[in-house]
């Protein structure tokens, strides 16, 4: 990972720190602004993945663990040897409009080089166990499902393995979900790279270990079952399944340790 450096980094204090978290506020140059990054870091010495776990529109860096309670799966899991230790991130998505979708804002804020670019080296400041040539996994839920999906496909060089649950496929569908216009959003870049085929599909041949499910009364089932259907047509390895639940937080606490164990092993 390059090195980089912060004009400004508070991280909270190890006294006051409970069930391996750990919190950090920097200036990121990405963003143009102050960025928040939850961690959980488990007690290991040398640990040798690093997953970016990214949150959905509304949620900011708290939710995955404290709507999703993924650091007591995670760790029950390293536990009982279902994976191996590993960092997660969870950072912002830079808190523009009700989801930033983790794309680069034509007025200069990035919030997708937040992700790609600087968040793995402030994971790195923050869990000095984790190894140099650490493996680098992505996955989220809904807009960072999709944040996921594409970044992990734009980047197919930076990451491992990539895990969606719930994902918004195409960038029309986060009008369902935001108050602002997607207008803005198409501003971002061309309309077909805002769909998560088109890097898919670019990167077809050097694509990470690829892997997304959906709940059956998800509104958001179709997108992902034409998602399946076109990757299956173009020939790309995937995973993909469908599981009983909605668009809420019963189904991502259970079916987080799905991509616990995926990028554990990928």
């Amino acid at each position: 990972m390059t090195e980089r450096a912060f004009r400004t980094l508070e991280m909270s204090d190890p006294a006051f720190e409970r069930d391996g978290l750990r919190h950090l506020t920097v200036k990121s140059e990405a963003l143009g602004r102050r960025g928040d990054i939850s961690l959980w870091i488990p007690d290991a010495r040398k640990i040798g993945t690093l997953l970016i776990l990214l949150h959905g529109v509304y949620g900011s860096h708290w939710v995955w663990e404290q709507k999703g309670g993924v650091h007591r799966t995670a760790q029950r899991m390293v536990a009982d040897g279902s994976i191996a230790p590993m960092v997660i991130a969870m950072p912002s998505d830079g808190l523009r409009n009700d989801g930033s979708a983790y794309l680069p804002w034509p007025d200069g804020e990035n919030a997708e080089a937040w992700i790609v670019d600087e968040v793995p080296v402030l994971a790195r400041i923050a869990a000095p166990a984790l190894q140099e040539d650490a493996r680098v996994a992505i996955g989220g839920l809904s807009m960072g499902g999709y944040g996921a999906l594409r970044l992990g496909a734009k980047y197919p060089d930076r990451f491992s393995a990539i895990s969606a649950h719930s994902a918004i496929t195409r960038i029309s569908e986060m009008e369902a979900f935001v108050e602002e216009p997607l207008s803005e959003y198409l501003q971002c870049a061309p309309p077909e790279e805002l769909d998560v085929l088109f890097y898919l599909k670019k990167a077809a041949d050097q694509l990470p270990k690829l892997r997304f499910d959906c709940g059956v009364n998800d509104d958001l089932i179709t997108g992902n079952r034409q998602l399946h259907t076109e990757l299956l047509a173009l020939g790309i390895k995937h995973e993909y399944q469908e599981y009983p639940g909605g668009h809420q937080w019963e189904y991502w606490q259970k079916h987080v340790a799905e991509t616990l164990r995926f990028c554990s092993e990928a």
